[in-house]
């Protein structure tokens, strides 16, 4: 293969990439991320409200070492009249409000655009507001993309030439989860589902990369929110089902079991349906818990140093240095484990696939 000749100059251009990154996240990571907390002496600091303020989803996006300065994004949300409002954020930040409509500062809809109708009842507009994650989402969508087909156009234009630096590392990744992954499981069905399969992959790697550095356009807790997670198993569910054969609708309604665990009481039929929905729930749930617990662990470490720097200087100075290095050695786990996560996911799309891909058991004729 080809990927095999190049690689190690691959691997040496792999050194390099993966020095710059860790290098780059480390030192957007470690620097103040709660700088703005400082600023407000009067305000003890909360851990809890920091952390969570930093995880969650916002209207705005924080501009880095300052609480203040902030970019605006645009609010568009449908009121109980049915009139459409597009504004900028700026307006109902700070418990500002906008022709009746502002933040919520409490209740179940913290956090979120409410508002107040002509009889003063409160009320949840339909919002279709580009928030944070919304224009995260769509800025990791971009990168994607432009990684991917950046690749493409260079082999249009070098077909003879082998790969060097990032189109070399992009090949040698695209031909590990191929062959490695995608090939050695779906068979002669692999070209079908590749295209979807590597998007998967390639597309949850950038959100988890971008979700490590700190500032604009990164920082944002994207695979840590499951609104995102779910909509992955989703697609992943719905490539399973609609594309599964005869033969696995079978295995899922009659399975091949005796017949007393499948009727009168379908006891194995159920079992099966159960499965088809816990499949792509699990695929949620663990993509969702291990990014949100790295991001939460890196900022909870963090935060120690804002704590202990309360109890005076002695007490900051010995600890200062223990936050800073428990939170580089996070940094590097949750990194690696960026790869293992969109790795992982992909494979078991890969193999959930595959099992939806048997063939109708055929009689033996004696």
């Amino acid at each position: 293969m080809r990927y095999r000749q190049v690689l190690p100059s691959i691997k040496n251009e792999m050194k390099k990439y993966i020095i710059y990154i860790l290098s780059s996240l480390f030192l957007f990571s470690a620097l103040p991320v709660f700088a703005g907390e400082e600023e407000k002496e009067e305000k003890s600091f909360n851990p809890k409200e920091t952390i969570f303020e930093h995880l969650l989803d916002n209207y705005s996006w924080e501009v880095p070492f300052s609480h203040e300065l902030k970019i605006h994004l645009p609010v568009i949300v449908r009121d109980y009249k049915g009139d459409w409002k597009i504004f900028s954020s700026g307006k109902i930040e700070k418990g500002g409000s906008h022709e009746g409509l502002y933040i919520a500062k409490e209740g179940k809809n913290k956090g979120k655009i409410e508002g107040v109708d002509d009889q003063g009842n409160t009320y949840r507009p339909l919002d279709l507001s580009i928030t944070k994650n919304v224009f995260a989402l769509i800025i990791s969508a971009f990168v994607c993309a432009f990684c991917v087909f950046s690749v493409a156009r260079w082999y249009r234009r070098n077909r003879f030439k082998a790969p060097r630096k990032g189109s070399g590392i992009m090949e040698f990744v695209i031909e590990m989860i191929y062959r490695d992954v995608i090939k050695s499981t779906l068979g002669d069905k692999a070209s079908r589902f590749a295209p979807y399969l590597l998007t998967v992959f390639f597309f949850i790697l950038t959100m988890n990369l971008m979700g490590l550095i700190v500032i604009f356009p990164g920082g944002a807790n994207l695979t840590g929110n499951i609104s995102i997670t779910l909509v992955l198993a989703v697609c992943t569910f719905i490539m399973v089902n609609v594309l599964g054969t005869k033969g696995y609708w079978k295995e899922v309604f009659w399975p091949d079991v005796p017949t007393w665990l499948k009727f009168p009481v379908p006891i194995m039929p159920i079992i099966e349906i159960f499965g088809v929905f816990t499949k792509p729930a699990a695929l949620m749930v663990r993509l969702f818990a291990n990014m949100m617990g790295g991001h939460l662990i890196i900022l909870a470490l963090i935060s120690l140093i804002f704590i202990f720097g309360s109890m005076g200087v002695a007490v900051l100075s010995g600890t200062t240095v223990i936050s800073v290095l428990f939170s580089l050695f996070m940094m590097l786990i949750d990194t690696l484990v960026s790869f293992i996560q969109a790795y992982v996911f992909t494979m078991l799309s890969t193999l959930f696939i595959a099992l939806a891909q048997v063939k109708e058991h055929q009689k033996e004729t004696r």
